[in-house]
């Protein structure tokens, strides 16, 4: 199903995403994170629902189709850096925190952090061009610290 998605995303240079692949590529990517821990929770599947339907503007039923389809993504895809680079060259620099933040929404979702969660985040932060200090900041505003 996803056979030329993949395809092209797995290209030693791949062309840059259009805006829907970039959509897909960026909740598949939120997917991986929410079944880093090996605990695909409820709450971590509506706030993935949320985030992508308050990012892009869909409706309920838009976000989940999209959150179906990028699980079905999700489990074909080979790596997590080919899902970060698409992204990395789909989304502005100074939007790629904003990424962050939704990961560490899902991240936190559950209300428990997990080792795996955590190390897809700070390499996914890391190929995004974010920096650690950032990503902190980040997951700060996404948990109310100051």
């Amino acid at each position: 199903m996803f056979a030329d998605f993949l395809k092209r995303l797995t290209a030693p240079a791949p062309a840059p995403l259009s805006d829907t692949d970039a959509r897909l590529a960026l909740t598949a990517l939120l997917v991986r994170i929410a079944r880093a821990d090996g605990d695909y929770a409820p709450a971590e599947i509506e706030r993935i629902d949320r985030i992508v339907a308050s990012r892009y503007g869909l409706s309920p039923f838009e976000a989940t189709a999209l959150r179906k389809e990028a699980e079905t993504l999700e489990t074909e895809a080979p790596d997590t850096v080919r899902f970060t680079r698409a992204i990395k060259d789909a989304v502005a620099h100074e939007e790629r925190i904003g990424v962050i933040e939704s990961l560490w929404q899902v991240v936190l979702a559950d209300g428990e952090r997990d080792a795996e969660e955590d190390a897809i985040v700070r390499l996914a932060a890391n190929l995004l061009g974010i920096n650690d200090r950032d990503s902190a900041l980040a997951r700060q505003r996404v948990t109310g610290q100051s």
